[in-house]
């Protein structure tokens, strides 16, 4: 007699979804950013930290990337908006990705945070962080 293992991933009692998210770290990105004249010389290294709530009743039924916000359309459109333009100030490149963000299917709220890791030699990093939504 052969035992049969299954595995099930549906939940006897189905519990109500309370949050999802998408959370995306350090998307490393070359652009040209910074309000000193020696920062519009050259670009300079970004990392982008975000985390995307989605709408918890829009939970997917299947297994088709078609049914849910693809990680790839998050990617693409963060590294769209920090390469298109220069940007003085991290505060406006973080409000453009959010923005962004926030107008992609199911996304109910957003956290950006933007880094620039090489500004000073005695610190790791100068951070800007933003949120909208319910997160």
């Amino acid at each position: 007699m052969t035992a049969k293992n299954t595995l099930s991933i549906a939940p006897k009692n189905n519990p109500k979804i309370g949050k999802r998210s998408v959370i995306m770290t350090e998307i490393e990105v070359m652009c040209s950013i910074g309000l000193h004249d020696f920062e519009k010389q050259a670009k300079q290294r970004v990392l982008i930290d975000l985390e995307v709530a989605l709408d918890p009743d829009n939970e997917p039924n299947s297994d088709n990337v078609d049914d849910t916000l693809d990680y790839d359309k998050i990617r693409e459109g963060v590294i769209a908006i920090a390469t298109d333009r220069h940007h003085d100030l991290q505060e406006t490149l973080a409000r453009r990705i959010l923005d962004c963000i926030l107008a992609m299917k199911d996304v109910v709220g957003v956290i950006v945070m933007t880094s620039k890791p090489d500004v000073y030699p005695d610190c790791r990093s100068v951070s800007y962080r933003i949120s909208a939504g319910d997160i």
